[in-house]
């Protein structure tokens, strides 16, 4: 063995740590035979493919992109207008810093209206701007984005008792952008149009529109002539989600489709602006289409709708998959809406929105369709009802009720349910329960955990029936836009691959965030006003996407040896937005020791407090009193400790959620606490933070009571934990499932006959490994492409640190050695030979 070698599984080990969490230790990796006597040393991994085998068969639309208006990814997005609140429809409903003025400055008399005089029912508000007055936008971000040479569509609706010239003209702090252009309005409400060239490019630019007479002004837009394939989208943004080759596009929502009013936007409801999306607001006229306050906390126009939407996901080639509200809110929320007329009428909605999408211009609304520019249907195959909704029961008797009505009327449309917002737990299991009894083609999951859980979750769903629903999973990501998240990610979608008779469609989410509107994170590709870039995650997703392979070829490799320690850690308290007093805490090891025992007779001397909130002693217990303050952990004790016994006496004072003790504190980024009454006091579940990311791993509906002092107990004793509640056992779990580093997945391209050989080695080392391709014909070259960088890398707006790199393998044969670099996912095209 070389000494080079040697250094190289030394570094292995010391990396173990890091890799596999704190409680973890890896020794150096075993070596493999070498695959001949010219093999200079061991190999690390050893990958055996079985090309006789037949694996699952991957459906063209196995990976996909889920579009939500969250982080501006519509308005201010994708949605190529530059004019902010174009329509004066920003209200306190949506957010409770706007006004019909936010993102306008007048001049002169200019105050908006909502009266009788509107531009229509359904916009509501609108601009009345006296003589020699003027209004001015500051679009997005910075302002307008133009580019010099551009052309761009402006235009306004207008109504003037007499006539009134109204001058446009486009401007930054340096002076004019384009020349100004006039238009003279007259009489009853009318569309005005003009067109801008950009003389110069600026981020930084304003619209305004002055006016010499009296006028009333709505819907104030202006629009780059260059939007993707002339359809009114961002070309850049459209286009990096066109270069992933996605099979599906997930739309609206997410939270937008299961909260707030069911009911319409009319006068019965009393134009309700809190509103789930419904898709009749956004097709038609865009001066007639609703305004919506977004559960994000904006507003959202919908002038990129349900229109917009099949046609982008037509130009992409993508199949459309809609989400459409259950009549149960969710996102905590958590309310079964009951109204049978109500829920008739959004099954209804169901029915047309199939229509609308795919029935003959001699309907009603395929006839829509074709007025708006589309005469074709649109395929519409799949339908989603619901989003994690955390009410099983209730959401499956509405979603019964809507299959029944699909399958009635459009029998070859597949009708996808869901299994609620977490990977498991109470509503989980019985929402699959309830999946399964009725024989559901699709399950939509969703769960955003750690890059170690999605290291330890590979395997995830090896044990599904394969006679039972399909999986759709809708959302998932690893809490990170580092490349490390990035290769958790991909060593788990290899796990998909080679379980595609199962999991049918999936999407990573969110997809979309401008950097300065950010409501969500991580998401997939960021964006300012001028510019857009591809995270690391991206640039795995479209990897897996562009190199699918049409059929799994089934394959084994060795793993990584892993030794678990035991759960070593300080014990803590915390709080979420709540006033909580803890009391009596003891930590006993398990021959008997007394390590702490503090009832705050005296100070908090041995309590370190490294969170937020104003923790203080009070009448002899440890009192946390800040409501609003989130994640207040104070910590007390040994990182070393292991087998132990906490005892902690808890009393919720006041606040939304329960209260949080902790144990296995490494540092504040790593450790697991008891989460009771979390989620608006709704349920109770342990969670593990792993470098600063959760995952949970057992939970129960429940609550906490106010003023009443639980006795809480932790029994630690390996990696085995067992959780007592008032004398109860409340539950248990071990914690023992290794965070394997080294992943692969082997598929075929039925067009090319190329085997693709798939390898993620998510460590800070490189593998060497033997592959076996059995009785495989091969050509000698492989086309290699890698991405390889630090884990810590992230992509910017002027940094690509995660890119991919294209190279030749010559040495392919039957049996060959190959070294994956260190941080890496490598793909290998192999030709037959």
């Amino acid at each position: 063995m070389s000494h080079a070698r040697t250094r190289t599984r030394w570094r292995l080990a010391l990396t173990a740590t890091a890799l596999l969490a704190a409680s973890f230790l890896v020794p150096p990796p075993v070596s493999a035979t070498p695959v001949d006597a010219a093999a200079e040393d061991a190999t690390d991994y050893a990958i055996t493919v079985d090309p006789k085998a037949a694996g699952a068969k991957i459906d063209d639309t196995m990976y996909g992109v889920f579009f939500e208006d969250i982080n501006r990814a519509a308005d201010g997005g994708l949605y190529a207008e530059l004019v902010q609140n174009r329509s004066f429809e920003y209200s306190t409903a949506d957010n409770r810093s706007y006004t019909p003025l936010t993102s306008w400055a007048t001049t002169g008399t200019a105050t908006t209206a909502d009266d009788d005089g509107r531009l229509n029912a359904r916009n509501r508000t609108y601009l009345a701007l006296g003589a020699d007055s003027s209004v001015t936008n500051s679009g997005y971000n910075t302002g307008l984005s133009v580019q010099a040479g551009k052309a761009y569509d402006f235009s306004v609706w207008a109504r003037a008792d007499g006539s009134s010239a109204l001058t446009v003209t486009l401007q930054d702090a340096d002076g004019e952008l384009a020349q100004a252009r006039r238009v003279t309005a007259r009489g009853g409400w009318a569309k005005y149009t003009a067109r801008l060239t950009a003389t110069r490019t600026s981020t930084t630019g304003r619209l305004t529109v002055a006016s010499d007479g009296p006028a009333a002004l709505d819907m104030i837009s202006l629009v780059p002539r260059d939007t993707y394939k002339a359809h009114g989208l961002r070309a850049d943004l459209a286009g990096k989600i066109a270069a992933l080759d996605p099979g599906f596009v997930r739309f609206p929502g997410g939270c937008l489709v299961n909260t707030g009013s069911m009911k319409g936007y009319d006068e019965e409801s009393g134009w309700e602006r809190r509103r789930a999306y419904q898709w009749k607001d956004t097709i038609g006229p865009v001066e007639q289409r609703a305004t919506n306050a977004n559960f994000w906390g904006y507003n959202q126009s919908y002038g990129l709708g349900y229109y917009e939407y099949f046609q982008f996901s037509e130009d992409i080639g993508a199949m459309p998959l809609p989400v459409v509200p259950a009549l149960v809110t969710g996102c905590g929320q958590n309310q079964a809406v009951d109204d049978d007329a109500l829920l008739e009428r959004h099954i209804q909605d169901t029915l047309d929105l199939i229509e609308f999408a795919n029935g003959p211009v001699t309907g009603e609304w395929g006839g829509k369709r074709a007025a708006m520019g589309h005469p074709k249907p649109f395929h519409l195959t799949h339908l989603a009802v619901g989003n994690e909704e955390n009410l099983p029961n209730e959401y499956f008797e509405r979603f019964k009720q809507f299959r029944a009505a699909v399958e009635a009327k459009y029998p070859d449309v597949t009708v996808v349910s869901n299994s609620g917002p977490d990977d498991s737990g109470s509503t989980f299991d019985t929402a699959w329960k309830l999946n399964r009894e009725a024989n559901v083609d699709l399950v939509d999951e969703h769960y955003y955990n750690s890059p170690q859980w999605f290291l330890q979750n590979n395997d995830r769903y090896d044990s599904y029936d394969r006679s039972g629903p399909k999986v759709f999973l809708g959302e998932y990501a690893s809490q990170g836009n580092t490349f490390k998240n990035a290769l958790s990610e991909a060593a788990f979608m290899t796990g998909l691959e080679r379980n595609a008779d199962v999991v049918k469609l999936a999407s990573y989410a969110p997809l979309l965030a401008n950097e300065d509107y950010v409501q969500w994170r991580p998401d997939l590709i960021w964006f300012n006003n001028h510019a857009s870039w591809n995270s690391a995650n991206y640039e795995v997703q479209k990897l897996f996407m562009r190199n699918t392979g049409d059929r799994v070829v089934p394959s084994s490799a060795t793993g990584t040896p892993s030794l678990s320690g035991p759960i070593a850690g300080a014990v803590g308290l915390s709080t979420w937005a709540t006033s909580a007093a803890y009391d009596d805490v003891k930590v006993t090891g398990a021959d008997g020791t007394e390590l702490l025992a503090d009832d705050f007779s005296g100070d908090a001397s041995q309590w370190t407090h490294t969170g937020g909130g104003s923790w203080s002693v009070q009448d002899g217990q440890y009192v946390q009193s800040d409501e609003a303050a989130e994640n207040t952990m104070v910590s007390a004790g040994d990182p070393a400790w292991h087998d132990y016994d906490l005892h902690v006496k808890a009393t919720k004072q006041a606040g939304k959620e329960g209260f949080l003790v902790a144990f296995g504190v490494k540092d504040t980024g790593n450790y697991y606490w008891w989460n009771l009454g979390g989620w608006n006091n709704t349920q109770s579940a342990v969670e593990q933070a792993v470098d600063g990311g959760k995952s949970t791993l057992i939970s129960k509906a429940g609550s906490v009571g106010t003023g009443r002092a639980y006795d809480i107990d932790i029994k630690v004793r390996g990696r085995q934990v067992t959780l007592y509640l008032d004398g109860q056992e409340w539950g248990s779990f071990t914690d023992d499932k290794p965070a394997e580093p080294f992943r692969q997945v082997v598929t075929k391209d039925k067009r090319t006959g190329d085997l693709i050989v798939k390898v993620v080695n998510a460590q800070a080392v490189e593998a060497r490994t033997a592959v076996d391709l059995g009785s495989a014909k091969v050509r000698p070259k492989a086309e290699v492409t890698t991405l390889a960088a630090a884990a810590d890398a992230v992509n910017t707006e002027t940094d690509t640190a995660v890119a991919p790199v294209t190279s030749t393998f010559p040495g392919v044969a039957r049996k060959f050695t190959y070294t994956f670099p260190a941080n890496s996912v490598t793909f290998l095209r192999i030709r037959k030979g």
